[in-house]
């Protein structure tokens, strides 16, 4: 099977969607591409006639990395239950990766696995034992750190800066992007996934490292 394009830059973001994780999100979008690989997850389509898990499935296959925050695992207000939204994505990751067949491009899938402690997930999803969880404490800088560090680690590019360096140019970034936003009437509150991208490429184009 051909491998899918931009597939060692492509990395799957699996995390809560909840506008209290939101600065969170962000972080990690713009990690990835001051990192200079592409974030990708399920919220940069937005067609009805495209069944979710399908789409969900497609990003995936198109991924050589994951990141996943399996930090939502509380009840939800409204239905008094949980979600399952982010383990069932983490599995289907794994999934990939351990049943493709030899010498397939999934093979080669790696993954962050990030939970607000380290070892809080033995409450509920215990069967990843052995999986190195990274805790983030809902901080944005320890998601920065962690993100960074993982794609250096796999994919050992020089020119990734240090965490601690990609955590000030996103505080710069955050300040200047309601000024982006009023250049092209977009709304701050209101930017879709894609949306959010493209100011994300634009400031880094124009700062690099």
């Amino acid at each position: 099977m051909t491998q899918p394009t931009n597939y060692l830059n492509n990395v799957f973001i699996n995390c809560p969607f909840d506008k209290g994780y939101h600065p969170l999100f962000e972080a990690i979008i713009f990690t990835i591409h001051d990192c200079g690989f592409i974030a990708r997850c399920s919220k940069e389509e937005n067609d009805s006639g495209n069944v979710r898990l399908i789409k969900i499935i497609k990003i995936i296959d198109d991924c050589r990395y994951g990141i996943h925050d399996i930090s939502k695992a509380d009840l939800d207000a409204d239905s008094g239950l949980a979600r399952f939204n982010m383990p069932l994505e983490l599995g289907l990751f794994m999934g990939a990766q351990r049943y493709a067949q030899p010498k397939h491009y999934n093979r080669d899938k790696r993954l962050l696995v990030m939970d607000i402690e380290q070892f809080r997930y033995q409450s509920f999803i215990s069967d990843i034992a052995g999986t190195d969880i990274n805790a983030h404490h809902n901080a944005i800088s320890e998601v920065i750190l962690h993100v960074r560090d993982f794609l250096f680690s796999h994919a050992n590019r020089i020119s990734i800066a240090g965490g601690a360096y990609i955590a000030t140019r996103f505080e710069t970034f955050t300040k200047a992007l309601p000024a982006y936003c009023i250049a092209l009437h977009w709304q701050r509150d209101e930017l879709t996934f894609k949306e959010y991208i493209a100011c994300v490429i634009s400031w880094i184009d124009s700062n690099p490292i």
